[in-house]
């Protein structure tokens, strides 16, 4: 027999077993000792017929008119006769018998006490001198009948209270299991990145340790995940200033050079440290976005924010290159702006990026929070489309870029609960690509009157 794998099965099972196994035994034993005592019962009455009859059987034998006539005492009315006796003289003849006694179940006379044959107990008793004796014999089919009874009775019970039993140990041991369901319950409601410590206040004894455990691994991998994040926003905060100056330098050489290559040499470095600076830029988002807050206490349009940074990016590098649709009603969310800044500029960087040259970039912001950024080019493979939020992960090995913009994204979209959605073909064409998230909108809390923040 295999155990199932829930716990609370098999401590119903087991317990329901050991109760069967134990209430098995106990009606046992006790059909063993009550079959004892009805032994001696029966003995008891056997005797007790003998000894109550012998006195006026020998009375009714001695008054006869006609000594050694056979007389069969004659029924009053119908009934079961169980005991059955009858009376002989010395030579064994009978003198009395009762109305179903059957004489050869009867065997010979050798002495007082209790006989037994094939099919019936027997007790002998003899008066005047063992001139009159009698014997009173039981069918042992009726002795078995009776203890068959007894045993019906202990045993039918178990087909009632059994069922009961297991059913209210099943009922018990859910109850008991009751705080470790709970326990499970808060491990699933919690999101990938929360590592703070589950409440275990009210497991058992036997599982608490278990939690202690896990709580335990909890908070180093808490510790390791912001040392690894501090380090990475540390590290990219402190490349900044050197970065700068490294440009600046760079620039300079060029501007105090007249040797072309000199000056191309130059410009090489600037580029690469312009690179290294974008990627420390990118870091730095990467660790707000794993680490930092993202939702605010206060709602806000976002068609402003989503206005300035794009209208940020055409003055810098793309003038004329991204063409931007909001709605006429305002978007309202609880999203930080600036980590709202990061997806958007994100995800505009990267359309640019790797996006055909001579078609613009679309910016759409719907009415019920979902941004949309489309660009034309070629159609990727699915493949390829899974493995673009992977970190350093380009579609496009040549094209420049750091390979961090959607890991961010998602990042933040995960975080936010929401999902960070890719899709090439762009709907409705046969190329270019589509990256979109649904920002988290308030919702009105019809339970208290306020608003929850949630996604819709």
């Amino acid at each position: 027999m295999r155990w199932p794998a829930s716990l609370q099965a098999r401590l119903g099972l087991s317990l329901g077993l050991v109760l069967t196994l134990l209430w098995l035994l106990a009606a046992t034993v006790t059909a063993v000792i009550v079959r004892d005592e009805l032994d001696e019962v029966f003995d008891s009455a056997l005797r007790e017929t003998a000894e109550r009859i012998l006195p006026l059987a020998v009375a009714d034998i001695v008054g006869r008119d006609a000594p050694g006539m056979t007389q069969r005492v004659a029924p009053i009315r119908e009934h079961d006769e169980f005991f059955t006796y009858v009376v002989r003289d010395a030579e064994g003849r009978i003198l009395l018998q009762s109305h179903a006694a059957d004489p050869a179940a009867f065997p010979s006379y050798d002495g007082q006490g209790f006989r037994q044959t094939a099919t019936h107990r027997l007790y002998s008793d003899a008066a005047l001198q063992g001139t009159i004796r009698i014997t009173v014999a039981e069918p042992l089919a009726h002795r078995a009948l009776v203890a068959r009874e007894i045993q019906m009775g202990l045993g039918l019970p178990l087909l009632v209270v059994l069922p009961l039993a297991i059913l209210a140990i099943i009922v018990a041991v859910r109850f008991s299991l009751a705080p470790l369901r709970r326990f499970r319950a808060r491990l699933d409601s919690r999101g990938a990145r929360d590592l703070s410590d589950v409440p275990a206040s009210d497991l058992p004894t036997e599982i608490a340790p278990l939690a202690a455990t896990l709580n335990g691994l909890l908070t180093r991998l808490r510790d390791a995940f912001e040392a690894e994040r501090s380090f990475a926003a540390n590290a990219a905060h402190e490349l900044r200033t050197p970065l700068a100056g490294a440009i600046a330098q760079a620039q300079r050489l060029r501007s105090e050079t007249a040797d072309p290559g000199i000056d191309a040499r130059a410009a090489e470095i600037e580029a690469t440290l312009k690179r290294l600076t974008r990627l420390a830029e990118r870091l730095l988002q990467l660790a707000r976005a794993e680490g930092g807050r993202l939702r605010t206490d206060q709602s806000m349009d976002v068609r402003a924010v989503a206005q300035i940074v794009v209208d940020d990016i055409m003055r810098a590098n793309a003038p004329g290159r991204v063409a931007l649709r909001l709605p006429d009603t305002p978007v309202q969310s609880d999203i930080d702006p600036d980590t709202f800044a990061i997806v958007c500029r994100n995800l505009v960087d990267n359309a640019l990026r790797h996006g055909a040259q001579s078609a613009p970039v679309e910016v759409t912001m719907t009415a019920d929070g979902r941004l949309i950024v489309a660009n034309d080019g070629p159609a990727l493979a699915r493949d390829s489309l899974d493995r673009l939020t992977r970190r350093f992960e380009r579609a496009d090995a040549r094209a420049d870029g750091s390979g961090l913009g959607l890991a961010i994204v998602a990042a933040i979209a995960e975080r936010l609960g929401s999902q960070l959605l890719l899709e090439s073909p762009r709907p409705g064409g046969s190329c270019g690509f589509q990256a979109s998230i649904m920002l988290p909108t308030p919702v009105p809390d019809t339970r208290s009157g306020g608003i929850w923040r949630g996604l819709e």
